[in-house]
């Protein structure tokens, strides 16, 4: 749990989750909505991929990036917990 709150502890990190809310991404569209290097986008969706926020899936050359909203019930399933 700790990968996931260091994930969502990043605010590009989160508009990137924002943006695939709307559906599968390639790292190149992602990057297009930011002013920072394309490498940099990539080192946020490997951190986002390793808290199981995000999945990738190879289709052809390019790489397709989606939202992994179990992770995100899971987590909200345990907030929930701690107010009873």
């Amino acid at each position: 749990m700790n990968n996931i709150f260091k994930a969502l502890n990043d605010t590009t990190r989160r508009e990137i989750l924002d943006y695939l809310k709307n559906g599968k991404m390639t790292a190149g569209d992602i990057a297009d909505k930011f002013n920072i290097s394309r490498p940099s986008i990539s080192h946020h969706l490997d951190i986002l991929k390793r808290a199981g926020l995000v999945s990738s899936e190879k289709k052809g050359q390019f790489v397709l990036y989606e939202l992994n909203t179990t992770i995100l019930e899971d987590v909200l399933t345990w907030i929930v917990t701690l107010k009873k």
